[in-house]
């Protein structure tokens, strides 16, 4: 028994020295643990880092993303005649020619329809006498006006360019304040330029950029340039639409605003409809609810929007309302500030009444209005 132990013992010693020599002298042999373990953890850290990584949402919403290049004609010289006779030119030559120049601005598009739709900022192509459109392919296409809406700063263009990628839209009720949110567009004309950061806050108003807010406020960095450019989600959905900057010197400060998907496709559908948009009105002048001015009517809360004028000959005035008067609710739906009140109205529909509830002289009254049709560029 004693003679097999030895014998086990010298062979597995013998077998070690071996493998050990080979190790040694010839290391590519056999297989490293460490080679394994290396691999391991490449294979761990290749994986975080695409968990971290937005090109898949890049990738798909890019080629949604266009610019706009917009030219203006400079108005011709009322003595061009002059300038164009040739005994004059005899006389003075070419160089007091002055034919018209174009003014050219950059901003950004997205297309939303397959057929050659694209939704920008109106203030990108406001006042425009030429359009283009460069595709993410390398082509330009001229493009005209479906239709603007000065109120929300959006207008619809369309170019004659079949089987375009158009970009998908979100489900604006997903939207949450710390979402990573992605901002498309051209900026100072770079180049398409994709960044990042997260939505900041969610309908924010009184900020004097147009008639209608309720924008989404992010900190990606938006840029001039960027303007009706796609704000897009992680999936690379439409969120919103870039419009404007908080800004001291022209450049991103953190503080960019986008109009809701909500918005943008409210409005584009109609405009696609009808050409325009159309939206209630009755005819008031409002103002926001301070505490002392709540105080002074007696009322418990700053909710509502003091009626600070009526419009002579508007529904309003016509249904009997008054300056004064304290408007708190529009079919059931609670004002809550001049900027909700106006919102509410907007989307009733014209030719239809609407019933009020108002507080006048500490006393809460039911006034049905019949709504009107909105008129262009009104303030209220």
């Amino acid at each position: 028994m004693k003679k097999l132990w030895l014998i086990f013992a010298q062979t597995v010693t013998a077998t070690l020295a071996v493998v050990f020599v080979i190790q040694i002298f010839y290391p590519t042999i056999l297989p490293s643990s460490y080679e394994s373990v290396e691999s391991h953890i490449s294979k761990n850290f290749e994986s975080a880092a695409n968990t971290g990584s937005f090109s898949v949402a890049a990738k798909k919403a890019m080629p949604s993303v266009v610019n706009i290049f917009t030219s203006k004609k400079n108005e011709i010289n009322p003595h061009q005649q002059f300038l164009d006779d040739p005994v004059f030119k005899h006389f003075f030559g070419d160089q007091m020619d002055e034919t018209p120049q174009h003014d050219t601005s950059l901003g950004s598009g997205v297309i939303v329809n397959e057929n050659g739709l694209i939704l920008t900022n109106h203030h990108v192509i406001e006042a425009a006498d030429e359009i283009e459109v460069a595709l993410e392919d390398g082509r330009s296409v001229r493009a005209h006006v479906v239709g603007v809406d000065p109120e929300t700063d959006l207008a619809v263009l369309k170019i004659d360019v079949n089987h375009l990628p158009a970009i998908t839209f979100a489900d604006p009720k997903k939207n949450k304040v710390g979402d990573v949110v992605l901002a498309i567009g051209n900026p100072f004309g770079v180049g398409q330029t994709v960044t990042q950061g997260i939505i900041s806050a969610l309908g924010r108003n009184h900020l004097g950029i147009s008639t209608f807010e309720s924008f989404i406020q992010t900190d990606a960095s938006i840029n001039p340039g960027n303007s009706g450019g796609a704000l897009i989600d992680t999936e690379g959905n439409l969120v919103g639409v870039n419009s404007a900057i908080y800004s001291r010197n022209g450049g991103s400060m953190g503080i960019g605003f986008a109009i809701p998907v909500s918005i943008a496709k409210q409005v584009m559908e109609q405009i696609i409809r009808q050409g325009s948009v159309t939206r209630g009105w009755i005819g008031i002048e409002a103002q926001d609810l301070t505490l002392a001015l709540a105080d002074s009517f007696k009322l418990k809360s700053t909710n509502g929007a003091l009626i600070a004028g009526v419009i002579k000959g508007g529904p309003a005035e016509q249904a009997g309302i008054k300056a004064g008067d304290v408007l708190l609710e529009i079919n059931g739906l609670r004002v809550a500030d001049g900027t909700s009140m106006l919102g509410i109205i907007s989307e009733l529909e014209p030719n239809k009444a609407a019933t009020l509830k108002v507080a006048r002289n500490q006393k809460e009254m039911l006034i049905t209005v019949m709504i009107g049709r909105r008129p262009k560029l009104m303030i209220n």
